[in-house]
């Protein structure tokens, strides 16, 4: 009986010290280029496209199956093992014309904001 409470103790105590360290590395591990997007083009976003700025191809569409309503936002979540600094972000419509903004650096920017007025594209980045 003495042996299970000093087992019970031992255990205690490693996890009041183990689990917020736990907790602590969870939200750290997080990738440092997350970003929300912001739709703010006035029409619906059916592709999207986030890579780092020297690869050769656009690679898949992280939007998936679903698109981006007008006036709605997403989060943008990558592998907390990339390591890329300067990312490449394409958009496409319905009808597949598309815009492109280069060379944004995704370490110093958590939100992407876009907005499409007059015949111009532009990205606000905070």
């Amino acid at each position: 009986m003495k042996g299970l409470r000093n087992l019970l103790a031992v255990l205690f105590v490693f996890g009041v010290f183990y689990f917020p360290a736990a907790t602590t590395t969870e939200v750290s591990a997080q990738a440092a280029q997350d970003f929300t997007l912001v739709n703010k083009t006035g029409v619906e976003i059916y592709a999207l496209y986030v890579t780092p700025h020297n690869a050769d191809d656009w690679g898949d569409d992280v939007l998936g199956i679903d698109t981006l309503e007008a006036n709605r936002a997403t989060d943008i979540v990558f592998s907390r093992r990339e390591k890329a600094k300067l990312w490449d972000l394409r958009v496409e419509d319905e009808d597949g014309e598309f815009i492109e903004w280069e060379n944004l650096n995704l370490l110093e920017i958590s939100k992407v904001t876009l907005y499409y007025n007059k015949g111009k594209a532009t990205a606000v980045v905070e």
